[in-house]
């Protein structure tokens, strides 16, 4: 038996971030882009060995908002996300594989 099993044979009612926070679809599908967006921004970096510092230069932003960016911190919106994405040589196709990995 699993641990689900286990929970709800207990009583409990098992779900997931979107039950808890009573996401509609939309929301749930909108948080999981901008994080998607947000771990690419990163795995971007760390592939090319770049420090938070190096990427902020190159956007002419701050280390502090680049570490929001790939936190995907609330102040972030996803049009600042895209617009590092291509600024730091991603192409349209390589965004747009991200995107439909989590369609």
């Amino acid at each position: 038996m699993n641990k689900r099993t286990q929970l709800e044979a207990a009583g409990w009612r098992v779900g997931d971030n979107a039950d808890f926070l009573e996401l509609s679809a939309e929301e749930t599908a909108f948080v999981e882009l901008k994080l998607a967006l947000a771990d690419y921004l990163r795995e971007i970096r760390v592939q090319h060995a770049w420090t938070q510092a190096y990427v902020a230069r190159v956007l002419g932003s701050s280390q502090s908002r680049v570490a929001k960016m790939e936190a995907a911190d609330a102040s972030v919106s996803i049009d600042l996300l895209l617009k590092s994405l291509l600024k730091l040589g991603a192409s349209r196709k390589q965004v747009g594989q991200v995107i439909a990995r989590v369609a």
